[in-house]
């Protein structure tokens, strides 16, 4: 039989996809589940897949990976979409991707599944990236094959199949929900009616304003290399620091959006979301960045960062575009040490104060009290020469 590696989420979908896989294509199953920090993988997870018939199991935590790899440099280049989106979902396809070529690989097979819709995103960053690792892989996306359709259908699938029932269908929350260390989404269901305000017992790592603590409280975020490093004075892994952050974050009521947002394939989509690690560590870059970059680079790795970001969210991280942007965000990001400052408060984040090494702020040039830096001569031939180029 020939082998097929499936991305395994021991939920319904998945699980029904594992059956059919062997019924409907006489496939050897190997399930392989990825820990990105989601930490809602069960227990039993490696039994149930046996018990449905997988030849073999592989879960493997990916949290530092996934933090050192592709989290820290889709920040070197504060990567934002459409001026909202954090990218919490998109940045884990390519590593997903990769690690199913690779188990493909060391299996003797080309051969990859993966339990992605019709309509979204995920199943064109799964293959694109798939594609761009291994030009002869072979990607199954039963979603686009079967004649399945709903939730009931899957419900009958696993009556007929003997497949032991998931929770029932009252017990399930009434939207989709992604979740990693960097994020947790939520879309689909009674997200799908803009009228319909997100309930407020949706958000799981977040809490609101109302609630969030009465008390401020002060952060220092060092940076080494345009990567954080530390906490409040104590060295940290990538992932435990954005555990740090997203606990902090979380306390404070930070990280909350609900947005539309253009989907790859045209149509618009709602999406609500809660990174509250990673919008501090937004905010705390920015603040290193302007003591530590120039007005030009600043202004310069600004412009990158829609394309950037529109790269990822395509599912191009593999591509030579997305590297080469890389290449050039990572060699100003080497001047991004220090640590700054920060205030935490009701959803705010406060930059307080900032020092680096690498600082080109001098405080006796712009000091309004002090002589130096731009004299009168050389501020009225900046206004000259801007007025000419005005002109023309």
């Amino acid at each position: 039989m020939k082998k097929v590696v499936l991305a395994y989420s021991g939920g319904l979908d998945t699980s029904v996809i594992l059956k059919w896989l062997q019924e409907e294509k006489n496939l050897d199953v190997i399930t392989y589940t990825a820990d990105l920090g989601q930490g809602d993988i069960s227990d039993d997870l490696e039994g149930k897949a046996k018990s449905l018939g997988a030849s073999k199991v592989i879960v493997e935590d990916l949290t530092e990976e996934f933090i050192s790899d592709y989290v820290f440099p889709m920040f070197r280049c504060n990567a934002i979409f459409e001026g909202e989106y954090l990218l919490g979902t998109a940045i884990a396809r390519p590593l997903i991707a990769k690690k199913l070529v690779e188990i493909g690989k060391s299996e003797d097979t080309d051969i990859i599944c993966h339990g992605a819709t019709g309509k979204g995103n995920d199943q064109i960053r799964f293959e694109i990236g798939a594609h761009a690792l291994n030009p002869k892989v072979e990607v199954i996306a039963p979603w686009r094959e079967w004649d399945m359709v709903s939730r009931t259908d899957l419900m009958n699938y696993c009556k007929d199949h003997q497949i032991p029932m998931p929770a029932s269908k009252a017990e399930e929350p009434p939207f989709s929900m992604d979740e990693n260390l960097l994020h947790i989404s939520y879309e689909g269901g009674v997200l799908e009616d803009l009228k319909n305000a997100p309930p407020e017992d949706m958000w799981l790592n977040t809490k609101s304003i109302s609630e969030a603590s009465e008390e401020a409280e002060e952060i220092i975020i060092e940076f080494s290399k345009g990567d954080p490093s530390a906490i409040n004075g104590k060295e940290l892994s990538p992932a435990a620091i954005f555990r740090e952050l997203n606990s902090l974050g979380g306390k404070h009521g930070i990280g909350r959006i609900d947005i539309v947002e253009s989907r790859v394939t045209g149509m618009k989509s709602r999406g609500c979301y809660e990174t509250p690690g990673g919008t501090i560590l937004l905010k705390a870059r920015r603040a290193m960045e302007s003591l530590c970059l120039s007005g030009e680079e600043i202004k310069n790795k600004d412009k990158l960062i829609p394309d950037y970001a529109a790269l990822i969210y395509e599912g191009l991280w593999w591509s030579n575009k997305r590297i080469d942007m890389q290449n050039e965000i990572d060699l100003l990001a080497d001047k991004v040490n220090g640590k700054v400052s920060l205030k935490l408060y009701k959803g705010n984040i406060i930059s307080i104060s900032k020092e680096s090494s690498n600082s080109l702020y001098n405080e006796s040039q712009v000091s309004f009290e002090e002589q130096g830096g731009f004299s009168n001569e050389d501020m009225k031939n900046h206004i000259k020469l801007n007025i000419l180029d005005f002109d023309n």
